[in-house]
């Protein structure tokens, strides 16, 4: 899962990437509203942490221009403004959840998760693809009925190939979506998770169905079919 956080104190805006990426969530940091207008107008992230008192575009307006341009992706506001007006302000405003600054991370964590589970149910919690299950809630893999255990960023690498099935996914924007945006592009990284991934999902299975475009990427496609 891939989280923007829009946040102009960098303290905090590193406390919390730190906290997230320990619990294995990719996270881009914007250190004002244009920039972070610009990321998520471009990238499609699963969740954007919001604050409201930033540089440029203030929070606010931010959010506002995210949902008149039909952006649907799950917003919370992390903010100081912790006034009944404002909460009002920013949930009228298109926000799913707010957060008042101080506070812990415990909490934040809770929330993102919750609005996580949210989207995923809205959006479909159970990926299939040929003999493959992915079931985003439970956090369960399954190929041919038999249960697959995968570490977190094999778990990410799969779930965003079944949602591309079929079409060729370059390393790129395995890299942006899977890994942070500022990812070192030639790392080996990607290549070495798709061989593990490919050891567990393919190895005692026919047909295998992750297969490398050379000069391109991956796709995962049943070729039998």
């Amino acid at each position: 899962m891939r989280i923007l956080l829009v946040e102009d104190e960098k303290k905090v805006a590193n406390f919390i990437r730190m906290g997230l990426e320990q619990e294995h969530y990719a996270v881009d940091v914007a250190l004002n509203g244009q920039e972070g207008l610009n990321l998520a107008e471009t990238i499609p992230y699963d969740l954007i942490i919001l604050d409201l008192m930033l540089p440029g575009i203030p929070g606010l307006d931010l959010l506002k221009q995210l949902r008149s341009d039909r952006k649907t992706t799950p917003v919370l506001i992390l903010t100081a403004k912790g006034d009944v007006n404002d909460k009002v302000a920013g949930l009228d405003g298109g926000a799913n959840d707010y957060l008042v600054k101080p506070f812990a991370f415990a909490e934040l964590s809770a929330r993102v998760r919750a609005l996580m589970r949210r989207d995923t149910v809205q959006s479909g919690a159970v990926l299939r693809y040929a003999d493959v299950e992915l079931d985003m809630t439970a956090h369960l893999v399954k190929r041919a009925g038999r249960e697959i255990d995968l570490k977190p960023k094999e778990f990410a690498l799969l779930e965003y190939l079944l949602s591309n099935a079929g079409r060729a996914i370059t390393r790129t924007m395995i890299l942006e979506h899977v890994w942070d945006v500022h990812f070192d592009s030639i790392s080996n990284v990607v290549d070495v998770h798709i061989n593990s991934l490919r050891n567990k999902l393919d190895k005692n299975f026919k047909p295998p169905l992750i297969h490398t475009i050379r000069g391109v990427g991956y796709v995962l496609k049943d070729k039998s079919a």
